[in-house]
């Protein structure tokens, strides 16, 4: 049975670009609609698609199904929108509503009005890790190094923390050193809390020369699974590096790791370790 061609709706990074390559070898060339100001051109152009404006919902689905999509992927980086400035089409205008009163609820919530929209156009809205199984982050050590002890702590009570701003909407991400909360990811996303991390007194954090201190990232906990799961690679362990962590720490298959080996090969070489960590790892705490 011949399967239909996958629409992937791109904004920016690199996992919509490995989605197209992974379909296309797979004999299922995409159709890549790319969000204008987010999507790289040259790769949009590379394929069968257009740059499209966030708010050209029809347009999205005009095209979706010219193209004999039946399946579509959301993929990459889109950051909120200024909604006063936003350019809309007949069918974006009539979604402003349900848009606008779901933005207040937070990401999560906007998320779902966006992928609802595609589903009553009658698409099937799949995940990234349905075409790119491999991208899941596995359970134990992704490279050679591991927890200790002291980083288990932290990865406890940084896991707690995520899972309580996530319950508010709020972000994937906590950072712990020595059971002080660092910092926690908001609208500013993972590198730029790192970043604050890295500014902090190095008398409560760790150094490049004594590292201390876990970032994990995890779903929210009612999160939509099908877009925007934690997500990490090379340039996050490269700012863990600078903020002077010992590593980092994901749900396993619940969060996508890019470029594995090349991402786990410069976690080893910096002396970052890489973890997936389950239900059971977290019980450990005693709670």
């Amino acid at each position: 049975m011949t399967q239909s061609r996958l629409g992937i709706i791109a904004g920016a990074g690199e996992l919509p670009k490995k989605l197209a390559a992974q379909t296309r070898t797979s004999g299922r060339p995409p159709f890549v609609l790319g969000i204008r100001g987010f999507a790289d051109p040259d790769f949009v152009a590379s394929h069968e698609g257009e740059l499209v404006s966030i708010g050209e919902v029809g347009r999205h689905i005009d095209l979706l199904r010219s193209a004999g999509c039946t399946e579509v992927v959301f993929a990459g980086v889109v950051k909120r929108p200024d909604f006063s400035h936003l350019k809309l089409d007949m069918r974006g205008a009539r979604l402003l509503p349900r848009v606008m009163a779901a933005a207040g609820k937070g990401d999560d919530a906007l998320l779902r009005v966006i992928l609802g929209a595609f589903e009553e156009a009658g698409f099937k809205v799949v995940g990234a890790d349905d075409v790119l199984a491999d991208l899941l982050a596995p359970a134990g050590a992704i490279g050679r190094l591991t927890p200790t002890e002291t980083d288990w702590l932290d990865i406890r009570h940084a896991a707690r923390v995520a899972s309580v701003i996530g319950g508010l909407d709020v972000g994937q991400g906590a950072v712990s050193c020595g059971g002080l909360i660092l910092a926690v990811e908001a609208q500013e996303g993972t590198d730029q809390m790192l970043r604050r991390c890295a500014d902090l007194p190095a008398e409560i954090r760790g150094t490049p020369e004594q590292r201390r201190g876990v970032l994990v990232k995890r779903p929210k906990p009612n999160q939509e699974l099908r877009i925007d799961l934690p997500t990490l690679g090379i340039e996050t362990v490269r700012k863990v590096e600078l903020a002077g962590l010992s590593g980092i720490a994901v749900e396993a298959g619940k969060a996508l790791l890019m470029n594995r080996q090349e991402t786990a090969a410069l976690a080893d070489e910096l002396g970052v370790f890489l973890y997936g960590f389950t239900a059971e790892d977290l019980a450990g705490d005693g709670d």
